[in-house]
């Protein structure tokens, strides 16, 4: 028999990057849902993430960033203080096409059929509505509407969490946590990047967008009549001359070989999830003196938001709990630089540890 070196299976059971716990795959041909459950750990509790209705390529790529996901919020959990593990879902098709109240509530039977092992939210491509239909069939959901005993909008907190953390940044390169006069490149003006341009404006920050949709960048640009300015795509952002900050606030992968290597910026900070396209990144970033403030810590106010929505959400509490990711990220600057590793490296390493320990006890 040829041994599989590659693929989904091989990440799963043979690299780092497995280890997850369960992967559940969903299908209700009645409404054409085909989804993804992946749980990477429940050491601290119940899985938490978000659903992610995206138009994969193939089934193995939606296999493929499920489990990238799911990893991701085991980290960002456990370094938000939170008591869950990580856990994410996607959910195959154009959701602009296929989204159906019937497909939503097939998804939500399936978080159900779990019982508690997984706790789902919003994510690209659903939002606070699809997850009020959703909790109809599951009572583990959260980030559904205040009408419905919800949070609603967990873009406000999180866009507020990595303000805090580029306010982190800020401090630990110039010795000012204040952006002001700072040139900051937001790629990704939506869900929570349009809310991350308002708190950079009120900072005094020179602000520079793009985004693949160009409705996006019209609305921000007529918001802020005269404030921001626009460029074609990430790629002029990246390159723009001047830039202090580049925040990626779209999908996943922003950072790779080619983008590190013409990156004018010396930050980077944005919302974006699995912003690494591949580990040796990190060491790139470092090795060209780019300060990379990991993407699970700073953008983990959502996070926090639908997890105490479990407890009876209070907004203050959460923006409080959220506020903290500027000490939390500070911290990490701190024991990276003790311990001669970059950044995302002593993250990962705080977060494995407080893993460890949950396993233990």
């Amino acid at each position: 028999m040829t041994e599989v070196t590659d693929g989904v299976l091989h990440t799963l059971f043979r690299t780092d990057q497995g280890g997850h716990e369960q992967v559940v795959l969903c299908q209700d041909r009645a409404s054409g849902l085909k989804a993804v459950i992946a749980i990477h750990s429940t050491a601290l509790g119940p899985a938490l993430g978000g659903t992610r209705f995206y138009p994969y390529a193939t089934e193995e790529d939606a296999v493929a960033d499920a489990l990238n996901l799911a990893r991701g919020m085991s980290y960002k959990n456990a370094m938000a203080g939170l008591g869950h593990g990580g856990g994410k879902a996607v959910i195959i098709g154009d959701p602009e096409r296929v989204k159906t109240e019937e497909l939503l509530l097939a998804y939500g039977r399936a978080v159900a059929s779990l019982g508690g092992r997984y706790v789902t939210a919003c994510d690209v491509g659903t939002y606070v509505t699809d997850m009020d239909i959703v909790a109809r069939e599951c009572e583990w959901t959260t980030g559904r509407s205040p009408a419905n005993g919800g949070a609603g909008d967990s873009s406000v907190l999180t866009a507020f969490g990595v303000f805090q953390g580029m306010r982190a940044s800020a401090q630990h390169r110039w010795g000012d946590p204040s952006l002001r006069g700072r040139t900051v490149g937001v790629a990704g003006v939506g869900k929570v990047g349009h809310h991350l341009v308002d708190h950079l404006l009120a900072d005094g920050a020179d602000v520079v967008i793009t985004d693949v949709r160009e409705e996006s960048v019209r609305r921000v640009v007529e918001r802020h009549a005269g404030r921001v300015a626009a460029v074609a795509d990430t790629d002029a952002l990246i390159a723009t001359p001047g830039l202090d900050v580049y925040a990626p606030c779209a999908l996943g992968g922003a950072l790779n070989d080619e983008s590190v290597a013409v990156l004018t910026a010396s930050v980077v900070c944005g919302a974006a999830n699995n912003q690494l396209a591949h580990p040796g990144v990190e060491k790139d970033l470092a090795d060209r003196g780019i300060l990379y403030a990991p993407d699970y810590v700073v953008n983990a106010g959502g996070v926090i938001q639908v997890a105490d929505e479990r407890h009876g959400f209070d907004f203050e509490r959460c923006k409080a709990k959220a506020s903290r990711i500027f000490d939390t990220t500070l911290d990490i600057f701190a024991h990276a630089k003790e311990a001669g590793v970059p950044p995302a490296a002593a993250a990962d390493r705080i977060a494995e540890q407080r893993m460890a320990e949950a396993g233990r006890a």
